[in-house]
């Protein structure tokens, strides 16, 4: 029989019951977590998700590229065989054989991980989760309060947090994006656009529109920036509504269904992926979003699949790195080069788009490609520029050592 999902209030009644001890604790309940909820279902560990909110419905869109076939197919809203890259120079289209590019609503998502649940007989705490008490055999997940909310053999903890190490390059990516409807066909449903570098430029970072159609008649159009600090006001709408005419768009005809922001960090600094013996951090917590571009959900996905799998085996719940050292190491390069101004990030884009296969360059966007195609990536970067902030990083990290050394 399968148990339905319990819910959990906290308050007198919540104090008077024993805490539930159960094998694993996901504490936070959004993409990362509904992903491993989806991966446990086969499973039968018990679970629970601690969680001030039951995430329900549309609040995110994730875009991402890989294979086709796979247990997302069925929950996607669009995907794409190809996508456009523009400059003021042109529009150059990438076949991404045997990639594509791929929307996910978090709605059809969430469903998913309230079914696995269900089938799971999850127990969903419907509090804030505080501390983390580990003392190597179980974990003690307490409120905000110290009342202990439930005991597990491991807690992935999936919470955002600021890194743990502060890096040299602190940037962010941060957008608005209109879901815009439309009574007659303005968009080409089967043409998605993921950079357009025709967007005013901001005196320091990146910036770029994207297009993500569903239909001829709905689509979501987004303003993004890669730079150190968000914009203020009603910018993001001047944004917005600037690239809207760019494209050819008359808002006037259009209505605006939904609205999304996001804030992602783009740094080199360090999140602890295991804090402790048995606590271990997933998604942007974890390390999962990669630093050069703000993307997670592949990472995110990979680490629920690993999941998965060492619990099948009877191992300890690991997720391993989401990207390889090296990986971690040209992020931080090209954060520099970009901050320090030592090269032109529409140029740079252009150029890694331009001198390799689209596959590749999403393949390390993704984090995996084998090292020769690494190095052949690095050959086709502007050397010289990327040579002195490879220079400037490694002296960064040799005086953050020395200084960490002397407070010891």
């Amino acid at each position: 029989m399968v148990e339905r999902s319990r819910i959990i209030s906290p308050g007198p009644r919540w104090q008077a019951c024993p805490v539930i001890d159960v094998d694993l604790a996901l504490v936070g309940g959004g993409g990362a977590a509904s992903l491993v909820l989806a991966a446990l279902a086969p499973s039968g560990v018990r679970v629970a998700v601690v969680d001030p909110v039951h995430k329900r419905g549309q609040d995110r869109t994730w875009a991402f590229w890989g294979t086709p076939g796979t247990f997302l197919d069925p929950l996607l809203s669009a995907a794409w065989d190809a996508v456009d890259v523009i400059t003021a120079e042109g529009r150059r289209t990438l076949p991404l054989h045997p990639l594509r590019y791929a929307m996910l609503r978090s709605a059809p998502l969430y469903d998913l991980a309230a079914s696995a649940a269900q089938r799971l007989g999850a127990v969903r705490i419907t509090a804030a989760a505080g501390t983390l008490d580990d003392d190597g055999t179980r974990v003690v997940v307490a409120g905000p309060d110290g009342e202990p909310l439930v005991r597990a053999a491991w807690v992935l903890d999936s919470r955002p947090r600021k890194p743990d190490r502060p890096g040299r390059t602190a940037w962010l990516q941060h957008f608005r994006g209109w879901w815009l409807e439309s009574e007659r066909p303005v968009f080409e449903a089967g043409r998605a656009v993921l950079m357009d570098f025709r967007t005013p430029q901001p005196s320091r970072g990146v910036s770029f529109g994207y297009v993500l159609p569903v239909s001829d008649r709905f689509a979501l159009v987004e303003y993004t920036e890669f730079s150190p600090a968000v914009l203020t006001g009603d910018a993001y709408d001047t944004a917005l509504r600037g690239y809207a005419r760019l494209l050819g768009l008359d808002l006037a005809t259009l209505r605006v269904r939904e609205v999304e922001d996001g804030v992602i960090p783009m740094t080199d600094g360090v999140f602890d992926p295991r804090p402790s013996p048995r606590v271990v951090r997933l998604g942007t917590a974890g390390g999962a979003t990669r630093p050069s571009t703000g993307f997670t959900f592949t990472a995110m996905v990979r680490q629920a699949d690993r999941i998965a799998r060492e619990v099948a085996a009877g191992r300890p719940p690991l997720p391993g790195p989401p990207y390889p050292p090296r990986h971690r190491w040209m992020d931080a390069v090209q954060l520099r080069a970009l901050d320090r101004g030592l090269v032109d990030g529409v140029a740079f884009f252009d150029r890694l788009f331009d001198r390799n296969p689209p596959e590749r360059v999403l393949r390390f966007l993704d984090g995996t490609t084998t090292l020769a195609e690494d190095l052949t990536l690095m050959s086709t970067s502007p050397l010289l520029p990327m040579m002195r902030a490879a220079t400037g990083d490694a002296l960064a990290r040799a005086a953050g050592r020395v200084s960490r050394a002397r407070w010891r």
